[in-house]
């Protein structure tokens, strides 16, 4: 597989560049990554690797993601395939259930959909798996078993959700307290924290090849708990489930090809951002002036807008993917963009918090993405199972007629959203930026830094980052200049410090060298081989 050469990208001293030719591993977290790495030396392929190194994740990384999380992806292996596999609400799950209500309840069975992670791993190996099934959980299983020390940064994002899971009541979030907050605390970095009734129930998904999940013992555990306990999930809704192969959408940002997975992911608003941006000679200025920071800002603005208002379970949209990324729809919404900022951004009408990893090796390219959705999700953990629920209905909105309105057997409006680059039909490779509404303002800002900065993928990814909140409100990272932040304030916009930009991962094919890369505001790492 040939692609773009990376030579010309400057690759300065003191930067952590990684490559190889035979395979590679990009993740949040060292002790996945290595769990991905074991994969590729036993002979196993990228899709091997992955999964090992998902299936880890839910251990080393819980306060992201859990064996009950939804997932993504996008694979190459000649031809860019995407998979679906979040999961619908309860068929019993009505709008009466959050009567009086402004959202779902972050932290309620209420906001439980059906997980979908596992389908995904069972889907991904189905197809492409190398090494046996079983195999692909023996580091995760380890990990849980015998514990590992607890990492930095998911040390602080474990102490920082203390305020919002132990004052949690009721028999539904006791588990979950008492496997994760041990002694009413998180776990202090460097300390080691095990999970048996994880490592038993990966046991379990690994010998059933992924059905105990959907139609055996764990569906049957996982219903009794909610019914004892207020859920409405039932054996049905886990019987029901599917992961679902998609075709994926793109749009050209210069000379390049960028992929998502279509909605009910918000992946599209990344390319709506781009064919607005599209418009817009960013090259003539410096990568850190205030008219490229403004233009992009208000290309994702706009974009937001019409994802927000259009974006939903695909059975219920009301507008077509091809019509909200048509270019001559863009060319007449970048109009709106001004010198000033756009007070309250509206959608127009076309006419017509996760962990992200990414492997590849000389054959396929795998862009992978799960969650739990806003640190450890729901705060329901299954007793006697490890499998913490995601909260992936909270995406869902209450207004009336929306489509993305909650209703039964339904997906919601989905955050998590992975990557893939080519040009001219050959791979380049995937890569994605992690944390809720910055994902896709993440995507934005690494393509505008390799395509009109000519960064390498390690820089790409460590370069200042900004993220629009709502209305005119905009973070800057503290790397950002304050010349920048008064100019931006000076265009309208409300600047605000904040710490929060996502975290991501990369690797790119340079002929047969693999690049990857992992960003420091994590405590990951990028191997290759």
């Amino acid at each position: 597989m040939c692609a773009q050469n990376l030579t010309r990208y400057p690759y300065p001293s003191g930067r952590r560049v990684v490559m190889g030719t035979r395979g590679a591993i990009a993740t949040s977290q060292p002790l996945a990554t290595l769990a991905g790495m074991e994969m590729l030396w036993q002979g196993g392929n990228a899709v091997d690797a992955a999964l090992a190194t998902a299936i880890a994740l839910t251990v080393v990384e819980p306060t992201s993601n859990g064996i009950g999380s939804d997932a993504f992806a996008l694979v190459w292996d000649g031809k860019l395939h995407g998979l679906n596999a979040s999961g619908r609400s309860p068929q019993a799950l009505t709008i009466e259930h959050c009567a009086g209500m402004e959202q779902v309840p972050k932290q309620d069975w209420r906001s439980v959909t059906v997980p979908g992670g596992v389908s995904a791993w069972r889907s991904l190996w189905e197809r492409w798996g190398k090494l046996p099934f079983e195999q692909l959980f023996a580091s995760a299983i380890r990990y849980a078993e015998a514990g590992y020390p607890v990492s930095p940064e998911t040390a602080l994002a474990w102490r920082q959700a203390e305020a919002t899971y132990l004052p949690l009541q009721g028999d539904e979030f006791q588990a979950f307290k008492q496997t994760f907050f041990p002694g009413d605390r998180a776990p202090a970095a460097g300390e080691i924290w095990r999970s048996p009734a994880h490592a038993e129930t990966l046991q379990a998904i690994a010998q059933s090849g992924g059905d105990s999940f959907y139609t055996g013992v764990l569906a049957e555990t996982m219903a009794t708990f909610a019914a004892a306990t207020g859920g409405l999930l039932t054996q049905a809704d886990f019987a029901a489930h599917q992961a679902e192969w998609v075709e994926p959408i793109a749009t050209t940002y210069r000379d390049l090809t960028v992929w998502e997975i279509p909605p009910n992911g918000q992946g599209i608003a990344a390319l709506m951002a781009l064919n607005l941006l599209e418009g817009f000679d960013l090259s003539r200025y410096p990568r850190e002036s205030p008219e490229v920071y403004h233009w992009q800002i208000e290309a994702m603005k706009l974009a937001f807008a019409d994802a927000h208002r259009y974006v939903a379970d695909p059975k219920f949209m009301t507008l077509s993917n091809a019509a909200l990324l048509s270019k001559d729809y863009a060319r007449d919404r970048r109009q709106l963009i001004s010198d000033t900022a756009i007070p309250l951004a509206e959608p127009g009408l076309p006419k017509g918090g996760t962990v992200y990893l990414a492997a590849a090796d000389s054959d396929l390219m795998v862009s992978f993405i799960q969650s739990n959705y806003m640190g450890f999700g729901s705060g329901i953990l299954v007793p006697g199972t490890g499998i913490a629920l995601h909260n992936r209905a909270t995406g869902f909105t209450l207004e009336p007629g929306h489509p993305n309105q909650l209703a039964p057997n339904k997906r919601p409006f989905h955050t998590i959203i992975p990557c893939f680059l080519t040009r001219d039909h050959h791979p380049i490779g995937p890569f994605g930026v992690m944390g809720g509404a910055m994902q896709p303002q993440g995507h934005l800002q690494v393509v505008v830094n390799l395509v009109d900065y000519g960064m390498n993928p390690q820089t790409a990814l460590d370069a200042p980052r900004w993220q629009f909140v709502r209305d005119n409100v905009v973070w800057l990272e503290s790397t950002v200049s304050p010349a920048i932040a008064t100019a931006l304030v000076d265009r309208g916009h409300v600047v605000q410090p904040s710490s929060f930009f996502g975290r991501g991962q990369m690797i790119l094919r340079s002929n047969d060298v693999l690049v990857a890369a992992s960003e420091p505001r994590a405590d990951g790492l990028a191997l290759a081989w």
